[in-house]
């Protein structure tokens, strides 16, 4: 089946108080974004790239790319409004069947084994979504009251997430309900069961200045 990824870029990342998109931040003097797609690239032979901007950033793409002496074969779409809108725009450059990993541009740590086992899996069973289980105790909170609830049944979910191009567009033609955090619950809402995968503890989402430091550390050691 013909391999696509979806990088999702279309974020301002607000959180990160930068001058501009944390994906296009240095980590170790190459933009995250490009840290990432190269992952792909490596991990899956004649993977199709499509990547979701922000409308501001489209301008600019071409430049960046060649500032960074970038070029690569690739498509890219301008986001949405949300997350969900805007892996939907990206949905319309795939032509199925296919596999589709969607995943986000500011985790550049993901591995090539990762990104292999995902598409494999997703291959043979439907979808892949790599999880990997708390370590910390958590709690449940209900107004005033709180409640203590056993770890063990939840799961951090990550990306990339894989899943047969039918079943993508399917679920992505409904209408937007703000419980859809992740594709996963997209397509969960269509009654399909979701297939959890082992993820990364090195996976991180890079979200904050000390998520930063760590994906630093993590690349200058290798990971």
């Amino acid at each position: 089946m013909t391999k696509y990824v979806i990088i999702a870029a279309g974020g301002i990342g607000a959180r990160m108080k930068a001058p501009i998109p944390k994906q296009f931040l240095s980590l170790n003097d190459i933009p995250i974004i490009i840290h990432t797609i190269n992952k792909f690239q490596i991990a899956i032979s004649k993977i199709k790239i499509i990547v979701v901007l922000p409308k501001e950033q489209l301008v600019n793409w071409d430049s960046f790319c060649m500032e960074n002496d970038f070029l690569f074969d690739h498509t890219v779409c301008e986001g949405g409004s949300n997350r969900f809108e805007s892996i939907k725009n990206g949905l319309k450059h795939v032509h199925g069947p296919a596999l589709v990993a969607i995943h986000d541009a500011v985790r550049p740590l993901v591995s090539l084994e990762l990104i292999r086992n995902i598409y494999q899996y997703a291959e043979q069973n439907g979808n892949a979504v790599p999880a990997i289980p708390l370590d910390q105790s958590i709690r449940m909170v209900d107004g005033n009251k709180t409640k203590a609830m056993d770890r063990s049944l939840f799961r951090i979910i990550q990306t990339p997430q894989c899943f047969h191009s039918d079943l993508l567009l399917a679920a992505y033609a409904q209408d937007y309900q703000e419980t859809f955090t992740d594709d996963a619950s997209v397509v969960e809402q269509t009654g399909a069961i979701i297939n959890l995968v082992e993820g990364e503890i090195n996976n991180i989402k890079i979200t904050t200045h000390q998520d930063m430091m760590l994906a630093e550390t993590l690349v200058s050691i290798g990971i």
